[in-house]
């Protein structure tokens, strides 16, 4: 009776250990194909024509909440939008926001559009041009992930992403070994009992 709940013991313990390495196996590839395609781009990873960007201001809340990722669509005529959509666009040379359209003007061939933050009072001071729009939000948001990005991009954050999956696989090694060496010892204590 003991001998075949230790087998089924063994059964489950295998699977969970095989589950584990083959999460732990798709972490660390998903990791190295982010920084990668991150580095290799210059800027955020895009996948299918979808980039995922972190919110750093409570600029749209509830909707979307500071410290969150969401996922935008990149590409197509950035002349399409209408009131009521949101998107993201270049604030300078380096920042991006993420707004509401409550306003599109047109002037000749140029689309200026006002925009303004859920959680804002008023409209933004300066109007968006069509041509500083980068992409359109896709309704997809993950509350807090941000954080944890915003600190990955750091040296430290970055040091960790690396260490702690290794240090993971050191140590699930390490187990698998110290099992190894317990079965390989059973035999000889049955024999010493014989």
């Amino acid at each position: 009776m003991k001998r075949g709940r230790r087998g089924k013991v063994r059964i489950v313990w295998k699977l969970l250990s095989q589950t584990l390495s083959l999460l732990l196996f798709i972490l660390l590839l998903a990791m190295v194909v982010l920084v990668i395609s991150s580095k290799a781009s210059g800027g955020a990873p895009e996948f299918f024509g979808y980039q995922l960007k972190t919110v750093l201001s409570g600029s749209m809340e509830p909707g979307i909440k500071t410290g969150s990722i969401i996922a935008v669509k990149t590409g197509g005529n950035m002349k399409r939008f209408e009131p009521g959509d949101v998107i993201t666009f270049k604030m300078n040379e380096t920042d991006l926001a993420t707004h509401r359209v409550v306003e599109k003007r047109t002037s000749g061939e140029a689309v200026i559009y006002t925009t303004k933050g859920d959680h804002n009072k008023n409209a933004d001071s300066e109007p968006v041009l069509a041509e500083n729009v980068t992409a359109q939000f896709t309704g997809f948001t993950v509350p807090y992930i941000g954080y944890g990005i915003e600190y990955a991009k750091s040296k430290e954050g970055n040091a960790l992403l690396f260490i702690v999956p290794g240090l993971m696989l050191i140590a699930y090694s390490g187990i698998v070994i110290w099992r190894a060496l317990s079965r390989l010892e059973e035999p000889d204590e049955a024999k010493d009992l014989a």
